[in-house]
């Protein structure tokens, strides 16, 4: 039965349509280059991460991060802590950070910083949605699913209070 509460935003087919031109233009970006980092900012970009790794032709190596600024509401209270670290080094190598979402930019912009100390050759950011007039801290993004309206959005990964993430679609959540 469907939830009343949810609105699609963004569908699964448009989801995917967009991961593969992503995809494509990341393997162009990387032509001639040396094995990719994609580092998942856990938990809400792993979907959009697993689909975007499996488009991607170029050598990948996988590793994980996790962040907490949200908790159990609907807003981030501003402040990040690290909640797991990377099992591996990613000096000397070309880093692609997946998010989920890029808000206010003060997660990203902290993981930005964490990560230009372990002197990767280059980080690069992917992210499937991008909410510009939410931004608090400027972040540049090189690659960017979708933009979308200053809504609560849910699915694909995304949760409020851990439900939702398994939705196929991006959706608004209302009231």
């Amino acid at each position: 039965m469907p939830d009343p509460k949810l609105t699609v935003l963004i569908s699964a087919g448009q989801i995917q349509t967009r991961i593969r031109e992503l995809a494509a233009q990341i393997d162009k970006d990387l032509e001639g280059r040396g094995p990719l980092y994609m580092l998942c900012v856990l938990k809400g970009a792993v979907l959009f991460y697993a689909d975007l790794a499996r488009a991607i032709t170029h050598p990948v190596r996988m590793d994980f991060i996790g962040t907490s600024s949200y908790g159990k509401g609907k807003s981030s209270s501003g402040e990040v802590r690290l909640t797991k670290d990377l099992d591996t080094t990613i000096e000397d190598f070309d880093v692609l950070l997946v998010e989920d979402i890029l808000d206010s930019g003060i997660t990203l912009s902290y993981l930005i910083h964490v990560l230009q100390q372990r002197k990767p050759r280059s980080i690069r950011i992917a992210t499937l949605l991008d909410k510009p007039e939410r931004r608090v801290r400027p972040v540049v993004v090189d690659y960017v699913g979708f933009r979308i309206p200053d809504a609560f959005v849910v699915g694909y990964g995304l949760d409020f209070a851990e439900d939702y993430r398994q939705l196929k679609d991006v959706c608004v959540l209302g009231e």
